[in-house]
Order: structure tokens, then C-alpha cells, then sequence
């Protein structure tokens, strides 16, 4: 955003005056300082949620909080339920810790919960990954129905869930999270980046008082602390009304990007939300999306394909299509030569 730059710098000089500037040198408690839990907390609170403070752990971004999550709580060899389509980030982190991932089919409305049940059933699954608001790579929004019967679910087969929010507040009215079906066995974790900056490392565990102690330990194997330089930062923010103005023009930002999306774009099966940074683009049977992705590089268009999110034997041939990384001017031009390859592809 425009003025992220003159809004940093002001908040950088009003820490370096502000009187605790010393404690940013020293050690701190692992799951962050309890006053800035406090503050997050409340940030956090909506509809049919309102988190203990104490249950609370400050991580360095959301990735780090699901990294914390799976090494704290989750053992190599577990199986873990997901979308047939994830995000790459967790196949990663599932990868390193050696998790078995099992493949939930995708339905345009949101994952196959029948199919779930039945895999539970078959195998002894120990956790399902969920991103309720705003699916990466799909933008799906799980309803208030679907969230009731994931947290049924998991109660009947006594399933963890980790609950990735990472971009639920870029949607205006969201339902409610997960966590607040199954509070018990729940661990939600979300950041600062989608909806704020991509720089500002700033992760939120909020889990059930049981496994907070295993995940808090992992937190200190890590990094042992987030540093306070940046948590003090947000929860400035917070407090002053910057992280929801951002929040608020953030927002209004994808819509806008979404528009020019669905414009050049119409015609094609394009799957999005309308608060979504991305899109998702099925392509024909007999396209190629890695040579469509290699054509796009050669005119400097990055996108990705749909192996990095595929968890299925068969990989569709889709593209995923961010859009909040290009300057607002230059999309339209940029959307227009993906439909140029796209086109081509498909009738050469």
C-alpha cells in the first residue's frame, strides 16, 4: 500500500522514543510478552471467539506458527487429512517432519467432509489441516454448516485441528473460525502478511491450554523468542488503528484486482473469491500448464502451477494467479498476455 512507508517510519521513531526501549535487548518469554498477548487477543476476538490471552503464543509469521504446530504436537509417520489442493507451504513442512498426507477430494463448495469421515474410518488419522476462509490455492469460505460438521468430525474421530487463517481477515464478514466449534482441539493460527505486509514477521498461535506447553517448547527449540522490536511494532498498530485501516484498504485493494481479474479474464472457468490476492484457472484437457508457466516466465509473468498444491496422485493442469505482486497499473496488461498464452495453448 502507498503509505506503508511514511506509516513505518513513524511507528519505528515513536518505539525508539518510546520509554521500554532497552527490553528490546534483552530475552523474553518464549510465547511473547502476556501484555502484548493481551492486545493481539482482543485484535482477534469476533463473533462466538474471544481468546484467553494466556492461550496465546507470538510467533515469527504464520508459517513458523504452523511449523511449531506440527513439530510440538505431531509425530513422523502421522497422517494427516487434507485438501487434494493445500497449501505448498504445508506440503513442505509436512515433508521435513515426515507426515503421511492424505487427500480429502475439493468440491467447489469446499472438501468432501463424506470422504473425510470414510478416510477416518480406514486409517487411524491423527489431524486434518483446514483453511476455512479464503482456501489457498481455491478461495473457497467454509459455511457455518460445513465448520459444524469439520468440528463433528473431529470430535467423533478425535482429530487435532490446525486451523490456517492466514487470510481470513482480508474477507469483511467472515463466519465464525473453527476454533470457536472446537475450542478443545483447535490450534488456529494466523499472521500480519496477507493482511498487513509480507515483511512484517509477525505470527498468532491461539491453542487449547493441553498442548500450549508442547508448542511454547518448540517455539523455544526455534527461534526461542519473537523478536519485540517487531511484536511491540503491531500491537501499536493495533492499538492506534493502523492494522485495521490496512486492513480496510487491503480489502478494498483485492476487490479491485479481482475486478480487473474477472474482466480480462471473463470466458475463462476462473475460480476466486472476491476478497482473494490470487485466482485459480483450470485449464483444457489438453493444455500443459508447466509449458504455459515456462512461455509466461519468457514474458517475465510469473505463475504456478497446481503441483506445489496438489497432494493427489494426478496433478490437475491449472494455474494459480497472484495478483496483489504486481503494481495495480501494470495487471490489465499482465492478465491480458496470461489470456494470450492461455489461448494459444489451447488451440495450438
Amino acid at each position: 500500500l502507498p503509505e506503508q512507508g511514511d506509516a513505518l517510519r513513524e511507528a519505528l521513531r515513536q518505539l525508539a522514543m518510546a520509554g521500554d526501549i532497552d527490553s528490546h535487548l534483552r530475552y523474553q518469554p518464549h510465547a511473547g510478552r502476556l501484555a502484548e498477548r493481551e492486545i493481539i487477543a482482543r485484535h482477534l476476538t469476533c463473533q462466538h471467539f474471544t481468546p484467553d490471552a494466556e492461550n496465546v503464543l507470538i510467533v515469527n509469521g504464520a508459517q513458523h506458527g504452523l511449523a511449531v504446530t506440527v513439530m510440538g504436537l505431531l509425530r513422523p509417520g502421522d497422517v494427516v487429512a487434507v485438501d487434494a489442493l493445500t497449501y505448498s507451504g504445508f506440503k513442505v513442512l509436512a515433508a521435513l517432519y515426515h507426515l503421511e498426507l492424505a487427500a480429502i477430494p475439493c468440491r467447489p463448495e469446499g472438501p468432501d467432509l463424506q470422504a473425510l469421515h470414510t478416510l477416518c474410518q480406514q486409517r487411524r488419522v491423527r489431524a486434518v489441516y483446514t483453511m476455512p476462509t479464503l482456501h489457498n490455492p481455491l478461495g473457497w469460505v467454509l459455511n457455518t454448516g460445513q465448520r459444524q460438521a469439520l468440528a463433528d468430525l473431529a470430535r467423533q474421530h478425535d482429530l487435532l485441528i490446525i486451523e490456517d487463517a492466514a487470510y481470513a481477515r482480508l474477507v469483511s464478514r467472515p463466519p465464525p473460525p473453527v476454533i470457536s466449534y472446537a475450542p478443545e482441539r483447535t490450534v488456529y493460527v494466523t499472521g500480519f502478511s496477507k493482511n498487513i505486509a509480507t515483511g512484517l514477521r509477525v505470527g498468532v498461535v491461539i491453542s487449547p491450554p493441553r498442548y500450549r506447553p508442547e508448542i511454547e517448547r518448540a517455539i523455544r527449540a526455534t527461534t526461542w523468542n519473537t523478536p519485540t522490536l517487531i511484536s511491540s511494532l503491531i500491537c501499536a498498530w493495533i492499538e492506534d488503528g493502523t492494522v485495521a485501516r490496512f486492513e480496510m484498504q487491503k480489502r478494498q485493494d483485492a476487490r479491485q484486482r479481482q475486478q480487473v481479474a474477472r474482466e480480462v479474464l471473463c470466458g475463462l472457468p476462473v475460480v476466486s473469491h472476491p476478497d482473494s490476492y490470487f485466482v485459480w484457472l483450470p485449464l483444457g484437457e489438453e493444455s500443459r500448464a508447466d509449458r504455459l508457466a515456462n512461455a509466461l516466465m519468457e514474458r517475465r509473468i510469473s505463475v504456478s502451477t497446481a503441483e506445489p498444491f496438489c497432494v493427489s496422485a494426478t496433478i490437475p493442469q491449472a494455474l494459480r494467479i497472484a495478483l496483489g505482486s504486481v503494481p495495480f497499473d501494470s495487471l490489465r496488461q499482465a492478465l491480458l498476455s496470461v489470456r494470450d498464452a492461455v489461448e494459444y495453448e489451447q488451440y495450438r
